[in-house]
C-alpha cells in the first residue's frame, strides 16, 4: 500500500482549518559571496515570534540532487509523488488550467514565453526584459490574426498546418506568457505530447525548432512533422517586435487524470494564487479556484471573505521567486518583509494547522531553481515547539521536524489537524 492511499484509507473529517502558505522559491545560500541568506536579512518580527511556537525543519521536493520545476514541486505539497508516471503534468497544460480554458484530451498544450533574439538569431533574453500584461496581450493578438488568416493560405506554413486539419489556439498569460494548443481536427491523426522544449535554458545559442522528445514514438514525431512548420512561421511573424520577437516553448502536454485532493482525505480545498501556473496545479489536484490579485494582501482578501468555505487553503506568493531569479538579493528580502508584515492577519483567522515553506529553492546566487531543500514551518496545538528563533535555513537545519520528502507534508498536516483516524489496533 502507497504513502497516499494509506492516508486516504485514514482520512477523517472535521472542522478544523489547514493553511499551507507557499512562499515560492523561498530557500537560499549562503556562499562565500553571499554570506547570508534573504531570511537571514529580512526584519521578520511576526514570523520570528511564530518560529518560537512551531516545529521547523526542511523538505526535498523531488529526490537528492534534483531540481524540481515549479509543478513537481507543487504537487509534492500537495501530497503527490512528484517522480510518478501519473503526475509527469507538462506544465503547458498546468498554465491553461490556471487560466481557465477549458481543455479537451485530445488537446497537446505548450506554455510559451515571449523572449528576444539579437541580429543573428541567437537568444539574448528568456523573458524579454519581463513583458508587462498589456504588451503580451498585444503580441498574443497580433499571433491570433495570424493563425486566422492562415486558413485562407494555402501553401502557407500554417495554412498547411490548419488545411492538415490542426486547429492551433494562442491564449495570453502573465506578462510574457502565453500558451498554445494544438487540437486535431475529427477524422485526422492524433497528436502527441511528447515533444522537446524549444527553450535551451542559456543564453547565446539558437532558438531549436520543435522536435519529438527523446525516445518518443512516432505519434510524437509525426506531430512535430505536422506543427513544428507552424511554430516556425509564428516565430518569423514576430521578427520586427522590439523587445518579444521570438518566443519559447515549454512543457508540452496533455490534460492529466488525477484523484483530488478532496476525493483522497475528504478536504474541502481551496487554492488562492494570482499566477496561472499555480491555480492550473491546483485545479489538477481538485481543488477550487479562489479569484483573487496577485498581492499577498489581495489574497488575504478574498482568504478572509471565503474563510467559511473551506477546511484547506494553499495561499502562494511568488515575488521570493521571482527575485531569485533574477538575483536580487534585496529584492528577495523585501518580498519576504511584505508577507511578514500582513502575517497577523493570517494569524488573526485562527487557522487550527499553518504551514509556511516553498515549492523549491530559488538562490540568488544560483537566478535559478536548485536542488536545495526548503526551510518549512508548522504550527498547531500539537506540534513540537523546538524553540528556534527564526524562520531561516540554518534553523531548519535544526528543528524538530528534520529533513524529509516534501510528499510527506500533506500526512503531517492532516496529522496535526486530527484528521487522520489511528492504524491498526
Amino acid at each position: 500500500m502507497g504513502r497516499q492511499e494509506l492516508l486516504s484509507r485514514l482520512a477523517q473529517r472535521n472542522g478544523r482549518r489547514i493553511v499551507l502558505l507557499v512562499l515560492d522559491g523561498v530557500g537560499d545560500l549562503r556562499t562565500d559571496a553571499q554570506p547570508r541568506t534573504a531570511l537571514d536579512e529580512a526584519r521578520t518580527p511576526h514570523l520570528d515570534r511564530l518560529a518560537a511556537r512551531s516545529s521547523l525543519g526542511r523538505l526535498v521536493p523531488v529526490g537528492t540532487g534534483i531540481t524540481p520545476g515549479s509543478g513537481p514541486g507543487h504537487l509534492a505539497l500537495f501530497g503527490y509523488e512528484p517522480a510518478s508516471p501519473e503526475t509527469d503534468i507538462g506544465r503547458g497544460v498546468l498554465e491553461a488550467l490556471g487560466l481557465g480554458l477549458d481543455i479537451l484530451p485530445d488537446t497537446v498544450v505548450a506554455r510559451g514565453n515571449f523572449a528576444t533574439v539579437d541580429r543573428e538569431g541567437l537568444l539574448a533574453d528568456r523573458r524579454a526584459g519581463r513583458l508587462p500584461g498589456a504588451e503580451g496581450r498585444r503580441i498574443c493578438a497580433r499571433l491570433a490574426s495570424r493563425i486566422e488568416a492562415a486558413g485562407d493560405a494555402p501553401g502557407d506554413a500554417l495554412g498547411n498546418a490548419v488545411g492538415d486539419g490542426i486547429e492551433i489556439e494562442v491564449h495570453p498569460g502573465e506578462a510574457y506568457r502565453f500558451v498554445l494548443l494544438f487540437r486535431p481536427r475529427p477524422g485526422t491523426p492524433p497528436l502527441g505530447a511528447e515533444l522537446a522544449d524549444t527553450d535551451p535554458q542559456r543564453l547565446g545559442v539558437a532558438v531549436p525548432p520543435v522536435e519529438a522528445a527523446a525516445g518518443a514514438g512516432e505519434e510524437a514525431r509525426g506531430t512535430a512533422a505536422r506543427i513544428g512548420p507552424a511554430v516556425a512561421a509564428l516565430q518569423a511573424e514576430l521578427r520586427d517586435e522590439e523587445r518579444a520577437n521570438g518566443f519559447l516553448l515549454r512543457g508540452f502536454s496533455k490534460l492529466p487524470a488525477l484523484p483530488g485532493v478532496g476525493e483522497l482525505h475528504g478536504l474541502r480545498a481551496a487554492a488562492l494564487a494570482g499566477y496561472p501556473l499555480y491555480r492550473g496545479v491546483a485545479k489538477v489536484c481538485g481543488m477550487e479556484i479562489v479569484d483573487c490579485g496577485g498581492s499577498f494582501g489581495q489574497v488575504l482578501d478574498r482568504l478572509e471573505e471565503r474563510w467559511d468555505d473551506f477546511d484547506y487553503f494553499f495561499l502562494h506568493v511568488k515575488g521570493t521567486d521571482m527575485a531569485g531569479e533574477d538575483g536580487d538579493l534585496p529584492a528577495k528580502v523585501g518580498a519576504i518583509e511584505s508577507v511578514d508584515a500582513l502575517l497577523p492577519r493570517l494569524l488573526d483567522l485562527g487557522p487550527d494547522v499553518l504551514a509556511i515553506t516553498g515549492d523549491h529553492s530559488t538562490p540568488a546566487p544560483m537566478t535559478a531553481h536548485s536542488w536545495h531543500p526548503v526551510p518549512l514551518l508548522l504550527r498547531s496545538e500539537n506540534c513540537f515547539v523546538d524553540e528556534c528563533p527564526r524562520f531561516t535555513e540554518v534553523e531548519a537545519i535544526r528543528g524538530a521536524i528534520g529533513t524529509i520528502p516534501a510528499s510527506d507534508l500533506m500526512g503531517l498536516l492532516l496529522a496535526n489537524a486530527g484528521k487522520l483516524a489511528k492504524f491498526g489496533a
